[in-house]
């Protein structure tokens, strides 16, 4: 097989796994923050104790997909060197800096907080436990954001000069703030907190059905449906912008999630198609007419250029088309799920065990919706710029290594295994926590009962004194 193809299989491999936790991690910090902002406003005691247990319960979480993330990111990284090492040679006056702001956000800030977020409470007054979880909170969206400014660089690169073959930056605010990056950044932002919704609801869920919902497992549910349901219709709006801003800097791409072949006005809508690349038709067409040229351009008769425009320079067809549905499929059934169960949880009056046995059901099915949704947006983003790994201006097979084809085949095997075992292994261990979390939560007791004498170095806070985070 072709070796660039398999190194692009390889990092494939690396993205898919990696982004799967940094896609919880985003959101969920966000969402610790609001727990012990809630636990600390609560004046009824059991009521203090469920968000108590809901901020305990959920840290462990983050904890196991922070390291996962860590972890599979640095193997990402890696590849850069052993795969790629032309996109550093000709981009790393570029990609080098916004790489290591990211590397000072995550280690240093934090990486840093969480030792405090995760081991602290009781040990730390209570406001420096709830500013290291804002810090961690920050420092993960931080991390987003420097990653996210340098891939979306590479979608629409402005801001740039070159010097014998080398790029450099010309203006690092037109480079971070490039053409696309607002959409890309508040729609993976928003992306992250859909993928923590519905694992909030999912796992609350599943507690329900199988009796080990504690005081918090209502509330959790609450939080996540509410979220869920308030923040589908705006992914839905941020992301026709997006299209737009796709549409005027990559038509190519756009023109293979909608499977347009021949430029014309008045696009139809397909349902379903199978794109055929060697004979540049689509097969088994179910189409609505008009569209897409009505979405992507807002009139009805609107021009949509055709990938016969671009020839050698568009992006395999057939993963972009059915990655871009699978992602909007998703999108729709979350839409359903969340609005459906957010009004019967509202009329059982927020009385988990109240909702039919049906719902909880559905609901921990749509435990990783996000996943799916993710993985899928991520496919047509990444896939959608080839051939070129900087659009328009460097292309894929330029920064290729010389790797022969059956090492990185052996290598790809091997991260592959290793990669279904380690979310093999995630699933089970929020599936055991989920089912056991009273035994989880033990842990922390058992913790605070053998803190020495005077390590707590302050009492609960009121929540109006603590500044700017009430």
């Amino acid at each position: 097989m072709d070796p660039i193809l398999l190194a692009r299989f390889q990092f494939a491999a690396n993205i898919t796994f990696h982004i799967l936790f940094p896609t919880i991690s985003i959101a969920l910090g966000w969402l610790l923050l609001f727990f012990r902002w809630r636990y600390l406003k609560a004046a009824e005691p059991e009521t203090k104790q469920a968000w108590l247990n809901a901020y305990r319960f959920w840290t462990k979480v983050f904890a196991l997909s922070f390291a996962l993330g860590v972890v599979s990111g640095i193997t990402m990284s890696f590849q850069f060197g052993t795969n790629w090492p032309g996109f550093m040679e000709k981009v790393g006056n570029i990609a080098g800096p916004l790489l290591g702001y990211e590397v000072l956000t995550a280690f240093f800030l934090e990486a840093g907080f969480l030792g405090v977020m995760l081991f602290g409470h009781g040990k730390v007054s209570e406001r420096v436990h709830l500013m290291s979880t804002f810090f961690v909170a920050f420092g993960t969206t931080m991390s987003a954001f420097w990653i996210l400014a340098l891939n979306s660089w590479m979608q629409t690169p402005v801001g740039y000069e070159v010097i014998n073959g080398e790029y450099h930056a010309l203006s690092w605010l037109a480079v971070i703030f490039n053409p696309s990056f607002p959409y890309r950044f508040t729609h993976m932002v928003l992306a992250s907190a859909l993928t923590c919704a519905f694992l909030l609801v999912g796992l609350s869920a599943w507690q329900v059905l199988k009796g080990a919902a504690q005081l918090s497992a209502p509330k959790v549910l609450r939080v996540g449906l509410t979220l869920a349901a308030a923040l589908v219709p705006l992914q839905i709006f941020i992301g026709d912008l997006h299209g737009l801003n796709t549409l005027k800097h990559q038509p190519q791409k756009i023109a293979a999630m909608e499977g347009v072949w021949e430029t014309q006005r008045g696009a139809p809508l397909l349902l379903f198609a199978i794109p055929d690349d060697q004979q540049r038709t689509n097969r088994f067409e179910i189409a609505v007419p008009k569209v897409a040229s009505f979405i992507l351009t807002h009139d009805f008769d609107g021009e949509i250029k055709g990938l016969n425009e671009f020839r050698d320079r568009h992006p395999p067809v057939l993963p972009v088309f059915f990655a871009f549905r699978v992602m909007v499929g998703m999108g729709v059934l979350m839409l359903a799920t969340s609005w459906l169960g957010w009004y019967l949880f509202r009329r059982a009056r927020w009385q988990a065990d109240q909702l039919p046995r049906a719902l909880l059901w559905l609901l921990a099915g749509m435990t990783f919706s996000g996943w799916i949704a993710t993985v899928a947006g991520w496919y047509v983003t990444e896939i959608g710029r080839q051939p070129f790994i900087v659009h328009g201006l460097i292309r894929t097979a330029d920064v290729a290594s010389n790797v022969a084809a059956p090492m990185i085949a052996l290598t790809l095997a091997l991260y592959v295994t290793v990669y279904l075992a380690l979310i093999f292994a995630y699933v089970v261990v929020l599936k055991y926590m989920a089912e056991k979390a009273d035994q989880v939560l033990a842990v922390d007791e058992v913790e605070l009962a053998v803190t020495p004498a005077g390590a707590i170095t302050a009492p609960v806070v009121p929540v109006g004194s603590i500044g700017g985070l009430t």
